[in-house]
């Protein structure tokens, strides 16, 4: 399902300090959902406070603010803001972390294109309840 079938045009932010990388995201991404890129969690946290974003996907380690430290920000702005991060260093403990900072996941790097659409679109259907977005889900 291509974003212009979705009633809803879902907003996704993405901040990495990793233009490539940030690219490909975009390029996963785009068909599906409205694209945002920065590239560092101090512009993404402002993104946050002044655009409708309905989801961030954080790389772990950016230069000031990790992915991590920026979860916890964004959450206290808007708690029901669902945040994903993404890191090349997964270990059981950030995962741990990032959960007790309320991130809907933790993605390791490289990341498949069918978990990165799927995880995203998880967080977005269990956020918003989208009966049409848990059905192309459910395809």
């Amino acid at each position: 399902m291509k974003r212009s079938s979705l009633h809803r045009d879902y907003r996704v932010l993405i901040a990495d300090d990793d233009r490539g990388f940030r690219e490909t995201l975009e390029i996963i991404l785009e068909p599906y959902f409205r694209t945002l890129t920065v590239e560092c969690a101090e512009q993404a946290i402002e993104v946050v406070e002044h655009d409708p974003i309905d989801l961030v996907l954080f790389d772990m380690h950016m230069h000031v603010l990790t992915g991590l430290e920026a979860v916890s920000i964004v959450k206290k702005l808007r708690s029901d803001l669902p945040c994903i991060l993404i890191t090349a260093d997964f270990t059981e403990s950030l995962k741990i972390q990032a959960l007790q900072a309320q991130a809907h996941a933790v993605l390791k790097k490289p990341v498949t294109r069918r978990d990165l659409i799927l995880q995203v679109g998880t967080a977005l259907c269990s956020t918003y309840n989208d009966p049409e977005l848990a059905e192309w889900l459910a395809c």
